[in-house]
Protein backbone atom coordinates (compact mmCIF):
# COMPACT_ATOMS: atom_id res chain seq x y z
CA UNK A 1 0.00 0.00 0.00
CA UNK A 2 2.80 2.44 0.91
CA UNK A 3 4.62 1.87 -2.41
CA UNK A 4 1.46 2.50 -4.45
CA UNK A 5 0.68 5.64 -2.48
CA UNK A 6 4.27 6.86 -2.96
CA UNK A 7 4.18 6.00 -6.65
CA UNK A 8 0.86 7.81 -7.12
CA UNK A 9 2.09 11.16 -5.78
CA UNK A 10 5.23 10.91 -7.93
CA UNK A 11 3.24 10.09 -11.08
CA UNK A 12 0.76 12.87 -10.35
CA UNK A 13 3.58 15.35 -9.73
CA UNK A 14 5.38 14.51 -12.98
CA UNK A 15 2.14 14.78 -14.95
CA UNK A 16 1.21 18.15 -13.43
CA UNK A 17 4.74 19.51 -13.85
CA UNK A 18 4.63 18.80 -17.55
CA UNK A 19 1.81 21.33 -17.93
CA UNK A 20 3.38 23.86 -15.56
CA UNK A 21 6.70 24.07 -17.44
CA UNK A 22 5.41 23.53 -21.00
CA UNK A 23 6.39 27.04 -22.13
CA UNK A 24 9.76 27.22 -20.38
CA UNK A 25 13.33 26.42 -21.46
CA UNK A 26 13.31 23.37 -19.15
CA UNK A 27 10.42 21.63 -20.91
CA UNK A 28 12.56 19.94 -23.57
CA UNK A 29 14.85 18.49 -20.88
CA UNK A 30 11.89 17.42 -18.71
CA UNK A 31 10.15 15.81 -21.67
CA UNK A 32 13.35 14.01 -22.74
CA UNK A 33 13.86 12.62 -19.25
CA UNK A 34 10.26 11.45 -18.96
CA UNK A 35 10.28 9.71 -22.35
CA UNK A 36 13.74 8.20 -21.66
CA UNK A 37 15.55 9.93 -24.53
CA UNK A 38 17.79 11.90 -22.14
CA UNK A 39 20.01 10.20 -19.57
CA UNK A 40 19.29 12.61 -16.75
CA UNK A 41 17.24 12.44 -13.59
CA UNK A 42 14.53 14.40 -11.83
CA UNK A 43 14.73 15.11 -8.11
CA UNK A 44 12.47 16.73 -5.54
CA UNK A 45 14.24 18.98 -3.04
CA UNK A 46 12.49 20.40 0.01
CA UNK A 47 13.71 23.85 1.08
CA UNK A 48 13.31 25.97 4.18
CA UNK A 49 13.23 29.74 4.05
CA UNK A 50 15.04 31.95 3.34
CA UNK A 51 16.99 29.57 1.08
CA UNK A 52 14.05 28.74 -1.19
CA UNK A 53 13.44 32.43 -1.87
CA UNK A 54 17.16 32.94 -2.50
CA UNK A 55 17.08 30.18 -5.14
CA UNK A 56 13.95 31.57 -6.81
CA UNK A 57 15.48 35.08 -6.86
CA UNK A 58 18.74 33.81 -8.38
CA UNK A 59 20.76 34.88 -5.34
CA UNK A 60 21.61 31.30 -4.27
CA UNK A 61 23.34 29.58 -7.19
CA UNK A 62 24.80 26.57 -5.37
CA UNK A 63 22.55 24.21 -3.44
CA UNK A 64 23.99 21.94 -0.75
CA UNK A 65 22.83 18.85 1.05
CA UNK A 66 24.62 17.41 4.08
CA UNK A 67 24.04 14.10 5.84
CA UNK A 68 25.56 11.82 8.44
CA UNK A 69 24.86 8.79 6.20
CA UNK A 70 25.22 8.28 2.44
CA UNK A 71 21.76 9.48 1.41
CA UNK A 72 20.50 11.06 -1.80
CA UNK A 73 21.46 13.30 -3.41
CA UNK A 74 24.99 12.05 -2.60
CA UNK A 75 26.22 10.30 -5.78
CA UNK A 76 22.63 10.32 -7.11
CA UNK A 77 22.37 13.75 -8.75
CA UNK A 78 24.23 14.49 -11.97
CA UNK A 79 24.99 17.40 -14.29
CA UNK A 80 21.89 18.02 -16.44
CA UNK A 81 19.42 16.67 -13.89
CA UNK A 82 16.36 18.70 -12.96
CA UNK A 83 15.45 19.66 -9.40
CA UNK A 84 11.84 20.31 -8.45
CA UNK A 85 11.75 22.96 -5.71
CA UNK A 86 9.31 22.41 -2.84
CA UNK A 87 8.72 24.62 0.15
CA UNK A 88 8.93 22.79 3.48
CA UNK A 89 5.32 21.99 4.49
CA UNK A 90 4.20 23.79 1.36
CA UNK A 91 3.78 23.60 -2.39
CA UNK A 92 6.07 22.97 -5.33
CA UNK A 93 7.09 26.41 -6.57
CA UNK A 94 9.88 25.98 -9.11
CA UNK A 95 12.22 23.84 -11.18
CA UNK A 96 15.91 24.28 -12.01
CA UNK A 97 18.75 22.47 -13.76
CA UNK A 98 22.00 21.18 -12.26
CA UNK A 99 25.06 22.45 -14.14
CA UNK A 100 27.84 21.09 -11.87
CA UNK A 101 28.05 18.67 -8.93
CA UNK A 102 30.65 18.06 -6.22
CA UNK A 103 30.55 15.19 -3.70
CA UNK A 104 32.49 15.30 -0.43
CA UNK A 105 33.37 12.84 2.28
CA UNK A 106 33.73 15.59 4.85
CA UNK A 107 37.00 16.38 6.58
CA UNK A 108 38.67 19.72 7.48
CA UNK A 109 40.09 20.21 3.99
CA UNK A 110 36.72 19.61 2.30
CA UNK A 111 35.10 22.20 4.58
CA UNK A 112 37.67 24.73 3.39
CA UNK A 113 36.72 23.95 -0.21
CA UNK A 114 32.98 24.16 0.53
CA UNK A 115 33.46 27.53 2.22
CA UNK A 116 34.90 28.87 -1.04
CA UNK A 117 31.29 28.68 -2.30
CA UNK A 118 29.97 30.67 0.67
CA UNK A 119 28.46 33.53 -1.34
CA UNK A 120 26.81 31.23 -3.90
CA UNK A 121 25.48 29.06 -1.04
CA UNK A 122 24.19 32.12 0.85
CA UNK A 123 26.18 30.67 3.74
CA UNK A 124 26.21 32.72 6.89
CA UNK A 125 27.20 32.07 10.48
CA UNK A 126 23.74 31.02 11.62
CA UNK A 127 23.04 27.89 13.70
CA UNK A 128 21.82 26.27 10.46
CA UNK A 129 25.38 26.06 9.15
CA UNK A 130 26.86 25.17 12.53
CA UNK A 131 24.60 22.07 12.62
CA UNK A 132 25.94 20.97 9.23
CA UNK A 133 29.41 20.50 10.77
CA UNK A 134 28.20 17.17 12.21
CA UNK A 135 27.69 15.74 8.71
CA UNK A 136 29.92 13.13 7.09
CA UNK A 137 28.79 13.58 3.48
CA UNK A 138 27.98 16.62 1.35
CA UNK A 139 26.71 17.26 -2.14
CA UNK A 140 27.03 20.70 -3.73
CA UNK A 141 25.20 21.49 -6.94
CA UNK A 142 25.52 24.58 -9.11
CA UNK A 143 22.00 25.37 -10.30
CA UNK A 144 20.84 27.39 -13.29
CA UNK A 145 17.75 28.15 -15.34
CA UNK A 146 15.54 28.52 -12.28
CA UNK A 147 11.91 28.58 -13.40
CA UNK A 148 9.36 29.69 -10.80
CA UNK A 149 5.95 28.04 -11.25
CA UNK A 150 2.57 28.75 -9.72
CA UNK A 151 2.07 26.76 -6.55
CA UNK A 152 1.50 23.07 -7.09
CA UNK A 153 0.28 21.01 -4.14
CA UNK A 154 1.31 17.36 -3.86
CA UNK A 155 0.39 14.50 -1.55
CA UNK A 156 3.91 13.91 -0.18
CA UNK A 157 3.70 13.04 3.51
CA UNK A 158 7.08 11.44 4.24
CA UNK A 159 9.82 13.46 5.97
CA UNK A 160 12.54 13.13 3.30
CA UNK A 161 14.04 16.42 2.16
CA UNK A 162 15.37 14.87 -1.07
CA UNK A 163 13.55 12.34 -3.28
CA UNK A 164 14.88 10.85 -6.50
CA UNK A 165 11.82 10.90 -8.78
CA UNK A 166 13.59 9.51 -11.86
CA UNK A 167 17.18 8.38 -11.68
CA UNK A 168 19.77 8.75 -14.42
CA UNK A 169 19.31 5.11 -15.41
CA UNK A 170 15.82 6.05 -16.66
CA UNK A 171 14.02 4.05 -14.04
CA UNK A 172 11.27 5.46 -11.92
CA UNK A 173 12.63 5.59 -8.42
CA UNK A 174 11.69 6.27 -4.84
CA UNK A 175 15.21 6.16 -3.38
Amino acid sequence: MMASRSRSWVDALLQQLQGKIADTPLFTIFDGICDNTLLNGIHLAVFVEPYLSFVLQGKKTVESRFSVNRLPPYEQVRKGDLIVLKKSSGPICGVCKVSSVWYYRLDPSSWAEIEQHAVALCMDHSPFWAKKRNASFATLMRIEEVVPISDLLIDKVDPRSWVVLKDSNRQSSLI
